[in-house]
């Protein structure tokens, strides 16, 4: 079954030919060795083909998956609810109807446009790194200045969003 963006089927694409059929099992011919540079110059040339098409396969999809990305930019400084799975929590804190996002909590500092480092309270005791689909911009719910305050254990418990 050839692939659609290579136009090739795997196995030729692994072993540089044309699965055999039944025909090709029956009658073995007597194989005879070419030059082993012949032979790593065609298959450098036929990886090189397979790689190009690739990309001009992954070059045509692009378009349509960025339609629905949208790019998070956070500043040092900015205030961020971030989301903590189970993983992130402490042992036996974790319920599904408790807190999903937690925060505000200020940023720190940029690591890429990807991955940021939070100003965590110590009582989370996980990593203060994290990716962007795990942060979400806070807007305050009046004009009043807002304060971060630290959290208790308490407070892991209580639900909400």
């Amino acid at each position: 079954m050839t692939n659609r963006s290579t136009g090739m089927c795997p196995f030729s694409i692994v072993y540089t030919k044309i699965p055999n059929s039944v025909l090709d099992v029956i009658v073995l011919p007597k194989c005879k060795s070419k030059s082993a540079s012949a032979l790593i110059d065609n298959y450098t040339e036929f990886l090189s083909s397979i790689r190009s098409k690739i990309y001009s396969a992954n070059a045509k999809y692009k378009p349509d998956a960025d339609v629905h990305r949208r790019e998070k930019l956070f500043k040092p400084g900015d205030l961020v609810l971030v989301r903590l799975k189970r993983e992130r929590l402490p042992v036996g804190e974790y319920s599904k109807l408790g807190k999903r996002k937690w925060g505000p909590f200020p940023i720190n500092s940029k690591i890429n446009d990807n991955a940021y480092i939070i100003d965590l309270p110590e009582e989370f005791n996980t990593s203060h790194t994290f990716n962007v689909k795990d942060i979400y911009p806070y807007v305050p719910p009046d004009d009043g200045a807002t304060q971060t305050h630290s959290v208790g254990t308490d407070d892991f418990l209580s639900g909400g969003e």
